[in-house]
């Protein structure tokens, strides 16, 4: 056992022994619950209302808290500490002659650690040093902890610089132990808080335009909708095998095909892929199909939205995302794929061969596997030369119609699709078709995406009869579209990693 496992230990035991001795003092360790009437940033943003203006210490409007222990100054009758709620910190002033002298002696000063929940009854004061106080007249037990917290300490050197020492900032270690994360790194929260609102926004966005939410089958006979590994699974009262979605395209066009003008979810959706900063198996997307649009007007659809989430998170249409300030004000730029990857290699990809492109990404140095069909080629040649570079939001346009199996033919270009990406920051963060609605053509894209599966695709399409039977029945011209929340996250939170948005991403299983 190492010395920090054996520490660890040690101090486990004595929080286990103040344990028992709470329970021996007839204080219940755990109970069960805890009138709160207010939270730290209540108080502390409206401290006027709390307190007297003639009477710093005397005040009709008390207050109840309750929160973890975060620090203590321990003295002789009185003292000091400060506890963490839901929405930050604020200090305590306890005295023994308010609590009572075995409340303060025997439980407050000598079996309460770091970490343990209290609660607070009493008035809001400001300090001689002017900072915004609780006086304790109460002081309850709430929940006693056996593992203590990491405690990072700041310690001024001999250059009269600060060092934080011991702080819990392994990013392995934070994700395993997100709760430990979210309680010690305080700037977390603020991240998840923004992605729900972020969802929040774009949910308001679409239900103001009519839309509405819908949820569709999670566990699947049938996978479809994109091109990925599923997992797999069994049922056994049925006996059948199962596949978690990859995506809830094609459940949500056939809501479309029954009757409903404009339907949108915000799904998980699993993938058998590996792990990287950009990818987690298990993701979150929000996908929205609406009747008698196309992709036209749904690249006008998104960056209304998206300039609207940005203003909502940060009051303006600009934000930080490592060194780079992206803009997401109207209008994006709307780039043909073929004119991108031009551009960035000097090939013109329009017409060539299978043979031919794959001839061209190996001149570019670019790894291609021998059964890669034309649309996996060019999907390759443009992720290794086009996508890094686009930094502001972008719409890639117009893509090969080898590679979107579920995308209209353009109307007036040969080869390709009405289809669009938008990358922002070097990454896709949507997809989008105008919609393919009819059953011949669908058939026949699926049997070619049946081909390649037989030549080693295995992230080739399946043929799904029952969607095909229900475009038969008759789909109107419509538009859809499927926006990565998770990536779109890191973006407005300037997170570096898929992880960092996630509150419990996949880990690998720990080693001893």
């Amino acid at each position: 056992m190492s010395n920090t496992e054996s520490s660890l230990s040690e101090q486990q035991e004595i929080r286990l022994e103040k344990l028992q001795k709470l329970r021996e003092l007839g204080v219940n360790p755990y109970p069960f619950e805890y009138d709160v009437t207010h939270h730290s940033a209540d108080i502390l943003e409206n401290e006027d209302k709390f307190i007297s203006e003639d009477d710093t210490e005397d005040n009709s409007h008390s207050v109840s808290v309750a929160g973890r222990v975060m620090t203590q100054r321990i003295m002789g009758k009185a003292s000091f500490f400060t506890i963490q709620d839901s929405q930050g910190t604020i200090q305590i002033y306890i005295r023994r002659d308010d609590v009572g002298v075995e409340e303060y002696n025997k439980v407050f000063k000598k079996l309460v650690d770091i970490g343990d929940f209290v609660g607070i009854k009493g008035f809001v004061f400001k300090t001689r040093t002017g900072e915004t106080t609780i006086h304790a007249e109460e002081f309850h037990f709430l929940g006693k902890t056996v593992r203590p917290l990491p405690t990072p300490k700041e310690v001024e050197n001999e250059e009269g610089e600060t060092v934080t020492y011991d702080a819990f900032s392994d990013k392995e270690l934070r994700y395993r132990q997100r709760y430990v994360d979210l309680v010690v790194n305080t700037d977390v929260k603020k991240v998840f808080k923004q992605r729900t609102q972020m969802v929040q926004a774009m949910r308001n966005f679409m239900n103001d335009r009519g839309y509405m939410e819908v949820e569709t089958p999670i566990l699947q006979p049938i996978y479809g909708g994109a091109a990925a590994r599923p997992f797999k699974t069994h049922h056994n009262a049925l006996d059948m095998d199962l596949y978690l979605r990859i995506a809830n395209e094609l459940y949500l066009k056939r809501l479309i095909v029954g009757g409903f003008d404009g339907v949108y979810e915000f799904s998980k959706d699993f993938r058998n892929e590996g792990l990287s900063r950009f990818h987690n198996p298990e993701f979150t997307q929000v996908e929205l199909y609406v009747a008698y649009k196309d992709y036209n007007w749904m690249m006008d659809f998104m960056e209304e939205m998206i300039e609207k989430v940005a203003l909502e998170l940060h009051g303006t249409t600009k934000v930080t995302v490592g060194e780079n300030e992206i803009d997401f004000k109207r209008p994006w730029p709307r780039i043909p794929m073929y004119e991108a990857i031009e551009k960035e290699t000097g090939f013109d990809l329009a017409g060539k061969s299978e043979d031919e492109i794959r001839e061209i990404a190996r001149e570019l140095s670019i790894h291609v596997e021998d059964e890669m069909g034309k649309g996996k080629l060019i999907d390759e040649i443009f992720g290794e030369t086009v996508e890094p570079k686009l930094i502001q939001p972008t719409f890639i346009t117009d893509y090969p119609i080898e590679m979107s199996p579920l995308a209209k033919k353009h109307r007036s270009k040969g080869g390709v699709v009405e289809r669009f990406e938008a990358i922002c920051n070097g990454k896709e963060i949507a997809n989008a078709f105008t919609e393919l609605n009819d059953p011949v053509d669908q058939r026949e894209r699926f049997e070619e995406q049946a081909r390649l599966r037989t030549e080693g695709d295995e992230e080739a399409m399946t043929v799904d009869e029952d969607f095909l039977k229900a475009i038969e029945y008759g789909m109107p011209p419509t538009a859809g579209i499927g926006i990565g929340i998770d990536r779109l996250a890191m973006i407005m939170t300037n997170s570096d990693s898929i992880r960092d948005v996630l509150f419990f991403p996949l880990m690998r299983p720990e080693k001893d």
